[in-house]
This record gives C-alpha cells, structure tokens and sequence, in this order.
C-alpha cells in the first residue's frame, strides 16, 4: 500500500508523456514489470525517477516499455 502513490505518479507520467488514459498507462506499467520480471513498485520508481530526477530509465526496462507503448498504438 505504501507503493501505491509511487504508481499513481507514474501512471500520471505515462498519461502526459505518452497521451494515454489511466486504464493504458496501468497496462504499459504492468507490461514492463512482467516483461523486465520486475516488481510493478521498482518500475514506477524507476519512471518517477526520470522525471522527478532527471535519471535515465534504466536499460532493463527500456525495450519492454518500447514494446509495451508499440502494443498499446496498435490495439
């Protein structure tokens, strides 16, 4: 529970980023988290991370978020 405004800010990222809705923003998240095998709270650090911080988002999770925003235009 304590993860969740982590998510929240990070589904809020993707919807401005990526001009998605919440329900779209919350499939991409959990697309890379099963796609990169990582826990849904470490890949919404890692997004807030890149704006709060300016951080790169880290290599790991690069391809499965490129594959996920690819699935998510064609459907």
């Amino acid at each position: 529970m304590e993860s969740r405004p982590t998510i929240d800010m990070a589904r809020g990222i993707l919807m401005t980023a990526c001009s998605c809705s919440p329900d779209e923003a919350w499939e991409i998240l959990v697309a890379v988290s099963q796609n990169s095998n990582t826990k849904l709270r470490e890949v919404a650090e890692a997004v807030v991370a890149t704006t709060a911080r300016q951080e790169p988002l880290p290599k790991k999770f690069q391809e499965p978020l490129a594959t996920a925003l690819a699935a998510g235009r064609r459907a």
